[in-house]
């Protein structure tokens, strides 16, 4: 009877301590410890866009909070943006992607420049206004949209998410890209251009301030090319994800408010990423916006992310939000 009693108390012992040793800790009791979160990731990429962008510095910071925050390598690159981004995560060569709204809707729908739907991109939240700014010189002549007519006009690479911008905005105009001489440039090519002579104004969708055009400011007296209400209107109308917008007195030493549209940027992940992988990025990026120097920093907010999707969360993004009374 002692042998049985020692044997079950052996094998409870046994069975106890092997419970004990499959415990998963979480994160914060692992960053607590000095252990890195499970995240099922050696490291994690963010795509951007062109360095005379927003998205490449601003992905440069997201990387360093989340590198940070999760111990884990965290690195930014260039890209060529919105669309090309979308492939990069279909493609499984980037695990978090910049993009339009526009861009992200157009992509799991199979529209516009998507002949094909993209399935494994999902949403983390949005992030702020992507203004559209028709850039030329002071003295360019050029003041408004319909004066763009016969000029040599960049409107970014063809299927591009500037190129669709460019297009829908012409047509509600009623000028057509054979009504220009289009170029098809990045936005530091395009304020070059400018500068140079060799083109005459550029479509740059982007944050304000932009770089590219922050940098053309500073040699040269610029304008951007107001849209009217009128015509903001039946743009709005006709294509939902765009919003009013101003670029404020002072941008780009302008001496006036330029009123134009925007549609809004976001981030994106593949949606095979690891849900507490996503979850604890998301709450790394939104719970360190402080930590973010870049001016679009103080748009950024948990609180806004949720607004103007377009595309699916994914369930680690949407675990973070629902914790934080945003999403319902």
């Amino acid at each position: 009877m002692k042998k049985r009693i020692t044997l079950l108390f052996v094998l409870l012992l046994a069975f106890s301590l092997a419970a004990c040793g499959q415990k998963i800790d979480t994160p914060s009791e692992k960053k607590e410890s000095g252990e890195s979160p499970a995240l099922n990731l050696e490291r994690i990429s963010i795509v951007t866009g062109g360095t005379g962008g927003t998205y490449y510095p601003l992905g440069g910071e997201m990387a360093k909070i989340v590198g940070k925050e999760l111990d884990v390598e965290a690195n930014s690159q260039s890209s060529g943006a919105s669309v090309e981004n979308m492939q990069l995560l279909q493609d499984g060569d980037a695990d978090i992607a910049f993009t339009q709204t526009d861009i992200a809707s157009y992509a799991v729908e199979g529209k516009e420049m998507f002949k094909e739907k993209v399935d494994q991109v999902t949403g983390i939240g949005t992030l702020y206004p992507e203004t559209v700014q028709i850039v030329t010189l002071k003295d360019s002549g050029i003041k408004s949209v319909e004066d763009l007519k016969g000029k040599k006009v960049s409107v970014g690479a063809p299927g591009s998410g500037t190129f669709a911008n460019a297009e829908q905005i012409l047509k509600v105009h009623g000028i057509t890209m054979e009504d220009i001489d289009a170029q098809h440039l990045s936005f530091d090519e395009s304020t070059e251009g400018i500068q140079d002579g060799n083109i005459q104004a550029a479509f740059i969708t982007a944050g304000t301030p932009t770089g590219a055009v922050d940098a053309l400011s500073a040699t040269n007296p610029v304008t951007v090319v107001p849209i009217a209400d009128d015509k903001i209107k039946e743009l709005i109308d006709t294509h939902p994800y765009y919003i009013e917008d101003t670029v404020k007195s002072g941008t780009y030493k302008l001496e006036a408010d330029v009123k134009t549209v925007a549609v809004l940027s976001m981030l994106t992940v593949r949606k095979d990423m690891d849900e507490e992988a996503v979850y604890q990025i998301t709450k790394a990026i939104f719970e360190n916006v402080d930590k973010i120097s870049h001016a679009k920093g103080e748009l950024i907010s948990a609180e806004k992310a949720v607004e103007g999707m377009g595309i699916d969360f994914h369930p680690g993004a949407k675990k973070y939000f629902e914790e934080k009374g945003i999403l319902k």
